[in-house]
């Protein structure tokens, strides 16, 4: 094993860490990440960097040696790789799956550098290292050239907003340190950065391992005359700097009531600065008032700047919550519902459109509905290809709708409120992260017509309280024939309703609708809508659908007044069900003849908490509808 040559970190860090602390303090921050294909050498150069920046102390380093003659991939060299590579999957390897940050300084700034893999599997995480970084180290090992990954990489930096690009030709050691090789690797590069809108880009030729033109100019390749790695890094400028000269806006992430006295509103500045007396506008209710104070960890403050994590105080007391913006009262971001959006789909199982997910922007959580794609893009060629989904790592533009007004800006201005998250409302997994392009102009041209008779008006007429009784169970479970013996039990007591039939509506409204995952989703989603409609009118409607996907049942509910929608399971067991098959369903699908059947190909997610469960094993159709009729009177009395 060799010896590491002498080494020292700071000598301030041991003496006085107070002093060391307060010497850094007021250098500029820089986010950045290092990626492109698997082996490149990500892992190598940060290791690299924080060796070369004296941020190592003997401890680590004696476990680096020791690592390194262990899991190490350099023979008698040090490892540096396995400083970033905590994972044992990663070491066993030699790979990266995680995305790893650390931190280290120099003279003239601080770093925290994100490690982010290579691999096409792992690109979630490749995004979620991206998603805070000012810069992006793109490696290429000179002896590969440019991969797919590169591009892939190349194009989601630059989606993201990434503004500076840094083309690392790692592993010039091992190509000789030819002159050509790296001309002819900036050149591919450059061709294809011009056809996604990189303009420009800084190009280094290094070797992670030997330290060539990392912390100092490599004497093996005098033909290169520009700066080194760190001296790169050092000169760029950050992101937050610029930020603070746009128009200020701030997310409130906590209300701040502590007691009587004080009432702050908490977030951190995502643009501009603010100062005491500064008119601001609470989105997206649109009051003004004044900035009062502004209250730091150690006390008041005169202003406060992007970046900054504050809590303010209004000289008004208006209504503003978790999830508002506060900002600029003459320059506040528009609001809109509805957008054109470009997503990374991170998620195994594809995207649904038309379900319902939730929607993290900002501060502010809410529901969203991702329409069938307008694209997929072609990493490798840029092209827009027409898709009907979106896949693991898919890149597609889609429209996106959310349930209310919110306050916005474009990606491009923007990152915190112009860039999203979906999340599976089910598993709670992160599915996709998006951003924002621009609204849709028809959402900001369309606005609600005020109504003066209202829902509870029209089913007082009816004297009658309006409800949504909603069938839910596989084909076979006898949803329709129970639902139609209610709507007939109903009637006879005097009361108005309409039942909705998964069959019937097909014949009309939904006919234009298959049986995949997608379009039962929509199927769903139309009826709900209609079923409110028809709720607002002061009825009492019954539908009787498999509905399947219990984000769908609970996106209905969502649409309607609390306690207005009834889910009424009929558990039949698939066996049962498949004995009755009065349709002749369960046989065809079992045969082939009928693709994405619910219970044989298609899963059916059984509700959690149904209002109204019915055994058909244990329940004649005519008791069933009587339990059904004797439950809703009893939660309606004495109204119904």
């Amino acid at each position: 094993m060799a010896t590491a040559p002498a080494y020292a970190p700071d000598a301030m860090i041991a003496e006085d860490i107070d002093a060391y602390l307060a010497a850094h303090q007021q250098k500029s921050l820089l986010r950045f990440i290092t990626c492109g294909s698997v082996d490149d050498g990500k892992s190598t150069l940060i290791g690299r960097l924080l060796y070369d920046s004296k941020m190592i102390f003997d401890d680590q380093l004696a476990a680096l040696e020791a690592d390194s003659a262990r899991v190490g991939t350099q023979g008698a060299n040090i490892d540096f790789a396995l400083l970033v590579d905590g994972l044992a999957a990663e070491r066993e390897q030699g790979i990266t799956i995680d995305v790893a940050y650390r931190f280290f300084t120099t003279e003239r700034r601080k770093f925290i550098v994100a490690d982010t893999p290579g691999h096409e599997q792992y690109t979630r995480n490749m995004v979620t290292g991206a998603s805070t970084a000012d810069l992006a180290v793109i490696l290429i090992d000179a002896r590969k050239g440019v991969l797919t990954q590169t591009r892939r990489h190349s194009f989601l930096a630059h989606l993201i907003g990434i503004r500076h690009i840094v083309l690392a030709v790692n592993k010039m050691d091992l190509v000789g340190y030819d002159p050509s090789r790296f001309d002819a690797i900036v050149a591919d590069y450059r061709a294809f950065a011009a056809s996604i809108g990189i303009a420009d880009f800084t190009a280094i030729p290094i070797s992670g391992l030997a330290g060539d033109n990392i912390a100092a100019a490599s004497d093996a390749m005098p033909w290169y005359r520009g700066p080194t790695l760190i001296e790169h890094l050092e000169q760029v400028e950050v992101d937050s700097e610029s930020a603070a000269a746009r128009p200020f806006r701030m997310p409130v992430q906590w209300v701040n009531r502590p007691d009587l006295d004080f009432r702050g509103f908490a977030g951190m500045i995502a643009g501009g600065r603010v100062r005491p007396g500064d008119p601001v506008r609470i989105l997206p209710s649109g009051r003004e008032t004044r900035i009062a104070r502004i209250v730091g960890f150690d006390g008041d403050l005169d202003i406060a700047v992007t970046g900054q994590s504050v809590t303010l105080t209004l000289a008004d007391e208006v209504d503003c919550s978790r999830g508002d913006v506060i900002a600029a009262a003459d320059d506040a971001p528009q609001l809109a519902d509805q957008f054109m959006t470009r997503i990374v789909w991170l998620d195994a199982e594809p995207l649904l459109p038309g379900r319902s997910y939730w929607m993290k922007i900002g501060t502010r959580m809410l529901s969203a509905t991702v329409q069938p794609p307008r694209a997929v893009i072609d990493v490798n060629t840029m092209a827009e290809l027409s898709a009907a989904t979106l896949s693991l790592n898919d890149i597609g533009i889609a429209e996106v709708f959310v349930d209310r007004n919110i306050a916005f800006e474009t990606y491009r201005d923007n990152r915190d409120l112009g860039g999203f998250i979906l999340i599976d409302r089910i598993t709670n997994a992160t599915v996709a992260a998006g951003m924002i392009d621009f609204a849709l102009r028809r959402s900001q041209n369309i606005h609600w017509q005020s109504i003066e008779v209202t829902g509870e008006a029209r089913a007082a007429m009816k004297h009658q309280s309006a409800r949504v009784l909603w069938f839910t169970g596989l084909s076979g479970s006898g949803k329709s024939t129970i639902a139609n013996l209610v709507e007939k039990k109903l009637h006879a007591l005097g009361k108005h309703s309409y039942l909705l039939d998964g069959d019937n509506i097909r014949h009309g409204l939904n006919r234009d609708l298959g049986f995949t995952d997608a379009d039962r989703i929509e199927n769903i989603r139309r009826v709900g809508e209609v079923a409110k409609l028809m709720a607002d009118a002061g009825l009492i409607v019954l539908t009787a659908f498999i509905s399947p996907f219990r984000a769908e049942r609970d996106l209905v509910r969502a649409m309607l007044p609390a306690g207005a929608f009834i889910e009424i399971f009929v558990d039949t067991p698939i066996e049962v069900a498949e004995g009755r098959d009065p349709k002749g369903l369960y046989r065809k699908a079992r045969a082939g003849e009928i693709a994405h059947f619910t219970g044989i190909d298609s899963p059916y997610e059984r509700p959690e908490a149904a209002e109204i469960v019915i055994d058909t094993t244990r329940q004649s159709a005519e008791e069933a509808a009587q339990q059904i009729v004797d439950s809703i009177i009893g939660i309606w009395s004495p109204v119904i």
